[in-house]
């Protein structure tokens, strides 16, 4: 047992390890979405079900010995492609499906290792029966994804803090050439005693009675099971970090309870409890159908991350009820991961396709309360009453849930003007009436600029951008005509601060934005100044741009209520640096509900030798439809940060001697999250 164990530990380690480092490394080089991450589990989940086939293609039509010399071949081969870091050239210029290209980029750096190493557990598992014959390995599989869960959740703590990305990917690729030569010496030994075996026993063993068919009916119930689950991971990962926050590891925390319920309903049945976990699928789906429009993390969260682990539980629960004879068990595995790469192709490429909101929610709550329904019909009961009320109660959720579902897109699209979705999110606009006349474009959930329709006020600065602000006051006190450059477009509101003469270059990546912002906003047509737009990733976009002088650069860009962490790296202030005037100004938008950005930034300014000016408008007794803001203003302008309108509003960013500044290589999350 314990080389079978060994090499699928050690091979399930590596496969959810290199999740989060290879998003990491490309994350930047995607405007930092949390969709990027939604591409790679759609990747992940296609390559596992490669593998799978692959193992129950081997297992079918190859001789143990030749399994084995295939796989040990792909293994060497494999190494070839070390280590997995990503090639600069796949980096986007800003007019390519970012889907399509990062499928390509994760196919080309890492697809042949993660291949092989998706086919370990059913592979070897298969071994394990072909040497035994007589022991169910499925405990095995539980294994797996222990230590799957494992590396996602020691990454963050234990991977990310101390070592940089190319470190890591090196250790990684270290450790993945141990692995394959286990891998190889694990298959000799495998096959040597198999063989041993089945010599002496040829003469007296019975024939073998051949195993049960697997019948239609329970293969589509196995997909319908690992699909589900896999659709309700991708929706709740969607719907927390894109309409509620996108804080550092939420990303994380979807995916572990996932495979935590894997490690439960598949290291013994009796963890597995159907008059436990079914009543608490239906409570948790009505809970989370009724807080679907809620932002409060502190109370979502808690309920959301409960639904998840009670629906996996559910659909992992019933496919451990349903293991087949150990002869099917690559047939099994292949319809698991079948399901789950459906699951992820709905939710990764279908929703951004057919759904104009994010109403993938919506519908995977209905589908749960559906698949409930169904399991519920078909159990069986001494007891007819009893189960005609438990048949009931599940139509009564499937009931509950369409209501809330509808009441709560009613209110999602009330006052909505224009609403659209890609690859980076949805946006709309939004009109109030109250108490005065007012649109607002939202990306997520998350306010993204407004401007007044009132006849007169149109270009009145409001949001994060009025003249108490740091980008307010800093404008102000640049006399003439101004360059100015912004990394994120909005709504365009910072254009209330131009004047006539100026120079405006905004870098948007998101062209449904650059569309929104000038078919239902008028800044840019008011506005007097010279406006360019530059359609792609900000920082990619400057970095390969010869200077352009800017009096002042502002850095404004999020993906929800996120900045992209590319954004404030020492070799993105570089290239700001590079943009500025001698006696320019660099203008960060600190504003976070969840991470501290001021140390970073004042990090970076000490690199450069550059003050700060740290800004905290809390608009108090301002206009109703001006938000609180933190901003700071980073410079080599004494001269700048010494005039009154900055200098009596201003304070130095805090700074921190223990936070290592953040570079393209590395930079910890976990080291600026608010307490």
């Amino acid at each position: 047992m314990l080389p079978y164990a060994l090499t699928i530990f050690l091979s399930a380690f590596l496969l959810f390890l290199v999740q989060p480092l290879i998003a990491k490394q490309i994350l930047p080089w995607f405007g930092g979405s949390a969709s990027v991450w939604t591409t790679c589990l759609l990747f992940f989940q296609s390559a596992l079900l490669a593998g799978y086939a692959y193992a129950d293609a081997s297992v079918r039509w190859l001789k143990p010995r030749q399994q084995l010399y295939l796989h040990a071949a792909l293994l060497v081969v494999s190494l070839a492609t070390l280590p997995i870091l990503a090639d600069a050239s796949w980096k986007p210029a800003g007019n390519e499906d970012p889907i399509l290209r990062i499928l390509g980029l994760l196919t080309v750096t890492i697809g042949l290792p993660y291949l092989l190493l998706s086919t370990t557990t059913p592979l070897l598992q298969a071994w394990y029966w072909q040497r035994f014959n007589t022991s169910v390995p499925y405990r095995l599989f539980a294994l797996s994804n222990f230590a799957s869960l494992l590396a996602l959740l020691g990454y963050p703590v234990l991977v990310e803090p101390f070592f940089g990305v190319n470190t890591s990917a090196k250790l990684w690729s270290g450790m993945y050439a141990v692995f394959a030569l286990v891998c190889i010496a694990t298959g000799m030994h495998s096959i040597r005693h198999a063989a041993t075996r089945a010599a002496g026993a040829a003469s007296t063993a019975a024939p073998e009675t051949p195993a049960e068919p697997v019948r239609p009916a329970r293969l589509l119930t196995w997909l319908a099971l690992s699909a589900t689950g896999s659709c309700v991971l991708l929706a709740v990962s969607n719907h927390i970090t894109q309409n509620i926050a996108s804080v550092p590891f939420l990303w994380v925390l979807p995916l572990a309870l996932y495979l935590l319920t894997f490690i439960i309903c598949f290291d013994h049945p009796r963890w597995y409890s159907r008059v436990v976990f079914m009543p608490l699928l239906a409570a948790c789906v009505l809970g989370m159908a009724w807080q679907i429009d809620s932002l409060q993390l502190r109370y979502v969260l808690p309920l959301y991350a409960l639904g998840l682990f009670a629906a996996c539980m559910f659909c992992h629960g019933e496919l451990a009820r349903m293991k087949p004879d150990p002869r099917h068990l690559t047939l099994y595995y292949l319809m698991m991961s079948v399901g789950g790469a459906i699951g992820a192709l709905l939710v990764a490429i279908g929703a951004p396709l057919a759904l104009r909101g994010y109403y993938e929610m919506h519908i995977v709550l209905v589908l749960l309360g559906v698949l409930l329904a169904l399991r519920v019909w078909g159990l069986p009961s001494a007891q007819p009453a009893a189960l005609w009320a438990y048949r009931a109660a599940a139509l009564a959720v499937i009931g509950g849930v369409v209501m809330f579902d509808m009441e709560a897109i009613k209110y999602y699209t009330r006052g909505v003007r224009e609403m659209d979705r890609n690859f980076y999110g949805v946006v709309r606009t939004r009109d109030q009436t109250e108490p005065t006349r007012f649109r607002v474009m939202y990306h997520g959930g998350i306010n993204h600029g407004g401007q007044h329709m009132e006849p007169g006020r149109t270009m009145e600065p409001t949001s994060y951008f009025a003249p108490t602000s740091a980008y307010g006051r800093l404008l102000s006190s640049l006399d003439g005509a101004r360059r100015v450059g912004v990394i994120g477009l909005g709504a365009g509101a910072l254009l209330t601060h131009s004047r006539e003469g100026d120079f405006w270059v905004f870098y948007e990546i998101d062209p449904v934005v650059v569309e929104l912002a000038a078919r239902e906003f008028t800044f840019q047509k008011e506005t007097k100044a010279k406006v360019e737009h530059v359609l792609g990733d900000g920082r990619l976009a400057l970095e390969r741009e010869a200077s352009r002088q800017y009096d002042m650069l502002a850095i404004d860009a999020f993906s929800g209520d996120s900045i992209p962490m590319h954004l404030i790296t020492r070799e993105a202030m570089a290239t700001y640096v590079r943009h500025i005037k001698q006696d320019g100004a660099i203008v960060f938008q600190a504003t976070n509900r969840f991470v501290d950005l001021m140390p970073v930034i004042r990090r970076l300014a000490d690199e450069f030798g550059m003050q700060t000016a740290w800004v905290s408008d809390w608009a108090e007794g301002a206009d109703y439809y001006t938000s609180s803001t933190d901003q700071v203003i980073v410079t080599r302008n004494k001269a700048l940060l010494e005039k009154p309108n900055i200098k009596n509003a201003s304070e130095p960013a805090p700074a921190r001697k223990d936070l290592r500044i953040f570079t393209d290589d590395f930079y910890n999350l976990l080291s600026i999250l608010k307490r």
